[in-house]
């Protein structure tokens, strides 16, 4: 009997010309691939494979509450695993008197803590509109309403489609707000003051961003004292922060949060997912600071948004602690180090021809390259047994380049091997430097 060959055309997902591997198993950062090669997943997956596949100790808290019962809705059985993933997670990103809402996915935690965000501000402050805020150069999700909020240039509805809504401030990055006379600096967040500001205060509920972005550009980093300057801003306004660190959560950034690495800089709430989920469960949690969760109980409030029927579902809440057990056994001092490491293998790319720019922090990295050399550059690399997640759309002409983003547990000869391999594509599209 012919082997049975499944058509992929009636699949609807990416269109990009992304490889399409043969995947029979799967350890820690390698993909092992149907025809006997073994590929580096160099960008964690979709920026989510944070502890690598296959983990022991993700697989050992799922089979205990497998046998214990797989389906306990909060409203149906006490929620003693959710209740202890909301007290690891506080805990681990150094916020550990938040209150939590556990959703299904990055998404729907953006929109949750959009709802959460209007509830406290109504409550705070008497706002009758909830305005949100972000910038032309952001990425917050898939849904009608996130899509329309944001600034990613690929993936916004049509003009008619788009709600009213669009991003209300220029990023501090060169592609939406450098200049050629002056870098972005701190006082490039009193861009987001005169946002809020044509607006009305009154009408604004929250500031939404990136504290580090994502792949809508790939991997900028703020310059220091923006974020400490929008919390002040948005304070002076009786408006929330709120960071979306759906990618950037709990130590991609080489910290727990992307916000920890600025003085100042903690917001009202914060939103995870990859980096909790770890590829093993799609999850979302929205934090919300002890100062402001009990207005959301506050007899004017509104109801709480409804969290979805697989919302804090058991086996993903035990997919999450095993996640969380992996982060906190990896010994920090040396996970550090090979971030740094890393990062300077990376920035002595930036002296060869096809490189423009190498930026980001800890494990997150992303390498701008000249126009039209992106797919030349990840084919190249694949034939070197290592897979990039491309990002597209910043600036114009839009800038294209790799995300370099492996599994936090990668080790030393890991992070070797990648760098080696990335290096040697380069040199392979431009020989001569």
């Amino acid at each position: 009997m012919d082997r049975y060959v499944p058509s992929r055309s009636r699949l609807l997902t990416s269109s990009r010309p992304l490889p399409d591997f043969d995947v029979v198993a799967a350890r820690g950062p390698w993909l092992h691939l149907a025809d006997g090669r073994k590929m580096f997943d160099g960008s964690s997956g979709l920026l989510c494979v944070n502890v690598g596949q296959s983990s022991p100790k993700v697989f050992a808290r799922i089979e205990q509450q497998f046998t214990r019962y797989s389906f306990g809705g909060a409203a149906v059985v006490q929620p003693h695993i959710q209740m202890e993933l909301r007290d690891r997670l506080c805990h681990a990103v150094g916020r550990p008197e938040d209150s939590v809402a556990l959703v299904t996915c990055g998404t729907l935690g953006v929109e949750v803590a959009v709802g959460l965000a209007r509830n406290i501000t109504r409550v705070r402050n008497g706002k009758r509109r909830g305005d949100i805020l972000t910038s032309h150069l952001s990425y917050h999700g898939m849904s009608v309403l996130t899509l329309a909020l944001a600034g990613n240039h690929a993936r916004r509805p049509r003009p008619e489609d788009a709600l009213g809504l669009g991003p209300a401030f220029p990023a501090p990055y060169p592609p939406t707000h450098g200049q050629a006379e002056r870098a972005c600096d701190a006082s490039c967040a009193d861009e987001v003051a005169k946002a809020i500001d044509s607006r009305g205060a009154a009408n604004v509920a929250a500031v939404l961003l990136e504290p580090v972005n994502g792949t809508t550009g790939g991997a900028y980093v703020p310059p220091d004292g923006y974020l400490r300057r929008v919390s002040e801003i948005c304070r002076e306004r009786d408006v929330l922060v709120i960071h979306d660190e759906v990618l950037t959560g709990l130590w991609r950034t080489g910290t727990p949060l992307a916000s920890t690495h600025w003085d100042g800089a903690e917001p009202d709430l914060c939103i995870l997912s990859k980096g909790l989920g770890a590829g093993y469960t799609s999850v979302g949690a929205v934090l919300v600071s002890p100062e402001l969760a009990p207005l959301l109980s506050h007899d004017d409030a509104d109801p709480l948004p409804a969290m979805g029927t697989m919302a804090t579902h058991p086996l993903q809440a035990a997919a999450c602690l095993g996640v969380l057990d992996e982060l906190e056994s990896m010994d920090l001092d040396t996970f550090t180090a090979r971030g740094e490491r890393l990062g300077e293998s990376l920035r002595a790319l930036a002296d060869q021809a096809p490189v423009r720019d190498v930026r980001g922090l800890g494990h997150l990295y992303g390498v701008e390259l000249a126009p039209d050399l992106l797919w030349p550059l990840m084919a190249e690399a694949e034939k070197r047994g290592v897979f990039f997640y491309p990002f597209t759309g910043a600036g114009h002409p839009r800038s294209e380049g790799l995300v370099v983003a492996p599994p936090l547990t990668s080790t030393d000869e890991d992070i070797d091997f990648l760098t080696a391999a990335l290096s040697d594509a380069v040199t392979a599209l431009h020989p001569n430097g």
